[in-house]
Order: C-alpha cells, then structure tokens, then sequence
C-alpha cells in the first residue's frame, strides 16, 4: 500500500552521480617569485600562466582538487632599488611545470544553480603537489641552464652539498571566492602561495661565493663566471640567505563545467 502510494503520489527527489558532482576547468593567470632576488615585491615580473583543473564536490562544504598548472617566473638584480643587489648582479628564469591535489573547503555551502541560496561562496585551498624548475641566465647573449654550471661548488672538490634536483615538492595555500554560472558551470578566482623546500628556484642558495678557479678548473670557464657576477669582482660579497626557502605565487581565474546531470528518480 505505501509503495502505491508513493507511486500514485509521484514525488521527484534528484540523485547525484559521480559525473554530476565532477567538474572539469580551465584557468589562466600570473605567476610571480619571492626569494633572495625579490624577497617582497608582489607581482614583480610576473608571468601569464594557465592550466587545467578537475574537481570532485564530496558535498557542499568540502571539495577534492586537482590541477596542473604552467607558468615562468623569473627576477633581475639590475631592477632592484638596493645598491648591494645591483652590485651582485645576478638573475635567473625558470619555466614551472606543476601537477597538485587537494582540498577546497567553503565558508559557505555550495550548491549549483541560480535559484539556489547558496551558489556562491569563499573557500581556503590546500594541497600537495611537485614542480619542474629548471633556472637560466643570459650569458654572452645565450640562455645557459644554471644547474649543471654548479654555480656554488656543487659537484666539485670544494662542494658542500649536492646539486639540487630540478623536481621539487610544493604545498600550495590559499584562498579564493566561486560562483554558480546556471546549474553546468562554475568561475572561480583564487590566490595562492606555493611554500616550496628548496632555496635553489634561483639557483641561489649560499650566503658567500664559492672559489671560482675551482669550478672554472673542474666544470668550465662559462661556470666560473656564472658563479660570481658581482659588478666590482669582489670574492666576499653577500650571494643569498640560506636560512630561508624560495616561494611562487599564482593568482588566476578558472571557468568549469559540470560533467553530468543529476538523475531524476520517482518514488
């Protein structure tokens, strides 16, 4: 009897399925550095950067994220305001693969549509990700990769550490504001900052110079002379603050779509 009922009733309720609680996007932004050749300049020398995003809503408040992103960074101590930099004279710029996954947590709970009360909110991201980099300079009018100059005596008689790797962990972190487009497509923007582990995405990372004869003898001359770029030629100059780890920061915009639909049951 309660089955015809509900039957004869014909009472709709919607069911989500996988596809319709999966969003896949598209974004483009800037993407700038902070480390020891702009420690506090936002946007400096930023770069447009773009990628792909999927995105799986578990329910209102809570959000799986994934992204890969592309973009450049790069820094110039000939630009800077402060004497000493101009005097070290150095710069690098680097193109960043990332790939990262996380959550996305809303203020507000969202649900998709325009009737809907709650199609808009704030959220905070975290996630766990790694990055390409792969630093150069200009050198005699050519683009030379800084890593395998060892510009710091990594790999030679006088080094103290290895040479670095060019994949690194991230842990991008941040906070951005989204918005139901109709009941199929979401725009989001966001800001976030991307605590990195290595102090070499400028391929600097010592607080002094190493020997130069040493590695112009066991790399070549092209490293010896990347390795101090000083203006005055001075062996105890200041290259970079080792106690601290370098930082990227992407600020963009991303449209998604739904993939699916929610499926209509009767009961």
């Amino acid at each position: 009897m309660f089955l015809i009922l509900s039957c004869v009733g014909s009472l709709k309720a919607q069911r989500k399925t996988f596809f319709s609680k999966s969003e896949f996007g598209l974004n483009v932004g800037q993407m700038y550095y902070l480390g020891d050749l702009n420690k506090f300049k936002p946007f400096y020398q930023s770069n447009w950067s773009g990628g792909m995003m999927y995105r799986y809503n578990l329910q209102p408040r809570f959000t799986l994220r994934f992204n890969y992103l592309y973009g450049k960074v790069e820094a110039y101590d000939k630009e800077s305001s402060n004497p000493l930099f101009v005097n070290r004279n150095l710069e690098f710029r680097s193109v960043i693969h990332e790939v990262a996954g996380g959550v996305e947590f809303h203020y507000v709970p969202f649900t998709f549509g325009k009737g809907n009360k709650n199609a808009g909110t704030v959220y905070l991201l975290a996630q766990l990700g790694m990055f390409h980099m792969n630093p150069k300079a200009v050198y005699n009018n050519e683009l030379v990769a800084l890593q395998p100059m060892s510009t710091e005596g990594q790999a030679t008689s006088i080094g103290t550490r290895k040479p670095y790797h060019l994949y690194q962990v991230c842990m991008p972190l941040g906070m951005g504001a989204k918005f139901s487009i109709g009941n199929k497509l979401t725009l989001n923007f966001d800001l976030a900052i991307r605590k990195t582990f290595t102090d070499y995405l400028d391929d600097v990372g010592s607080a002094t110079y190493a020997n130069a004869k040493v590695i112009g003898k066991e790399i070549s001359t092209t490293a010896a002379h990347l390795s101090n770029r000083s203006l005055d030629g001075s062996k105890y100059g200041v290259r970079g603050n080792p106690s601290t780890k370098d930082w990227y920061v992407y600020a963009g915009m991303t449209i998604a779509f739904r993939l699916g639909s929610e499926k209509t049951c009767f009961y």
